[in-house]
């Protein structure tokens, strides 16, 4: 923002000056990200929990079932371990420069990397991380209201396209999007993280009710060996895309409070503690239960493989809908913050609610239409979860760590993050080539807005 000369012609720093600086709040403190720091660490869980348990954990059998049991489970719960580690040198790394917060992910790359090369490497792969999943929100969220619908329906209503059903789900992103800041959507996040866990509990007790079916197959989906070898990299893109809380942990702890004394990280390890207790809690029943029950025959959301009884999956879709709605709104928020600092420091908008207003319908407006043109539930979530899941979750971190904090070569930390690298790369090259493919073979018979 300019500064103006006061008109008296007093200095800008004299003791006027300075008062009238204190009375006006900063640009920074007007930002989303920087406007409120009174959160607690149960906000950290919840938020936390709501950034994770998505749209990934329905589409875990089915990955499961191109993945087999033994590679399946491996990945699981390596994936687990691997993103609590990282997400815990996240948390370290927020202020690992005495007296400064690392608020954003962009700026813990600039530590990293440098001014200049921190923003290039960070900020194009964190708002693919961000639109994408806002953009499978939208998907998720119009198929479990159509799913919703068809299920109570029961063929006696008049079938309605998944277009309508993205939008109206749309509409109210378009209300929520108005929310200031984080702790101000700390209310949809609760409800998001409860709903998250009441949909996981009935995806695989109703599997488990269900039982296995009688002629259960669990040799790989693909009966091809082509097939079987992309079926694999579209499976490794579904476990990383189940993993993507890390784009949103610094901005999250941003919002708690910090002294010497008593460091923003102790309460938000106790939150990502509790949240990460309820990731496995919702992970491994739905994709160990789920695959034990259909096998190769689980759809790509495993809500549509159960049908009986109406009233649970009814129920369990609307819940799905009502994560995905905190969901979105967890995701979108560091993409206001980045889009409002661009139009207010760099283009010299007026910041207020006129500005918010029309950046963020027009962002809200932009996911949907994208979602309602390409609704590839699967393709999507294998693609994006390799592309760009795979570095800010799995090695990301860990290059940082090592440039900021310097562990000794070939000390026990150098070796485990260097592995989480490899590991991270390998899921990166890997898992988009079976996502696209995906994503290919339903585009030849998809009819756009269907």
């Amino acid at each position: 923002m300019v500064t103006q000369a006061p008109e008296n012609g007093q200095p800008a720093n004299s003791q006027g000056g300075r008062r009238a600086q204190k009375e006006k709040p900063s640009v920074d403190e007007w930002l989303p990200i920087n406007t409120s720091r009174n959160a607690k660490w149960w906000y950290s869980a919840f938020h936390n929990v709501t950034a994770m348990v998505g749209a990934g954990v329905l589409g875990l059998p089915y990955a499961m079932s191109e993945l087999g049991w033994g590679p399946g489970v491996t990945v699981l719960v390596v994936s687990w371990i691997i993103t609590l580690y990282t997400l815990w040198q996240m948390v370290e790394l927020h202020e690992s420069v005495p007296g400064k917060r690392l608020d954003r992910y962009h700026e813990l790359g600039q530590q990293a990397f440098g001014e200049r090369l921190g923003l290039w490497i960070v900020v194009p792969q964190q708002l693919v991380v961000e639109v994408s999943l806002n953009i499978v929100y939208m998907v998720t969220g119009g198929q479990s209201l159509k799913k919703f619908h068809d299920v109570i329906c029961d063929g006696k209503c008049k079938d309605i396209k998944l277009t309508f059903f993205i939008m109206i789900f749309a509409s109210v992103q378009f209300f929520l999007s108005q929310l200031p800041d984080f702790n101000s959507i700390s209310g949809v996040s609760l409800a998001a993280a409860v709903m998250s866990l009441s949909y996981s509990t009935i995806a695989w007790g109703a599997s488990v009710d269900k039982g296995k079916l009688p002629d259960v197959d669990y040799d790989l989906r693909a009966t091809t060996t082509p097939g079987k070898v992309f079926g694999f990299f579209a499976g490794l893109g579904t476990m990383a895309f189940a993993y993507s809380g890390h784009n949103v942990v610094l901005e999250i702890q941003a919002t708690i409070p910090s002294t010497p004394e008593k460091p923003s990280k102790k309460p938000m390890w106790k939150g990502v503690v509790v949240a990460y207790i309820i990731v496995a809690i919702c992970y491994f029943p739905v994709s160990l239960v789920g695959y034990w029950a259909f096998g190769n025959a689980v759809d790509d959301d495993i809500l549509i493989t159960l049908n009986r009884p109406k009233w649970l999956i009814a129920a369990a879709n609307m819940m799905v809908v009502i994560h995905v709605i905190g969901s979105y709104q967890v995701y979108a928020m560091p993409v206001f913050d980045m889009m409002e600092t661009v139009l207010v420091k760099k283009l010299r908008f007026t910041p207020g609610l006129p500005l918010r207003l029309i950046a963020r319908t027009v962002y809200v407006a932009f996911t949907m239409f994208i979602g309602i043109t390409f609704p590839f539930f699967d393709g999507l979530l294998s693609f994006f979860g390799g592309l760009a899941f795979a570095p800010t979750t799995y090695y990301l971190p860990c290059i940082m760590w090592l440039a900021i904090k310097k562990p000794r070569r070939f000390s026990l930390s150098w070796f485990i993050n260097w592995i989480c690298i490899v590991i991270g790369v390998l899921l990166m090259v890997l898992s988009p080539i079976g996502g696209l493919r995906n994503i290919i073979l339903k585009a030849k018979t998809y009819k756009f807005y269907q």
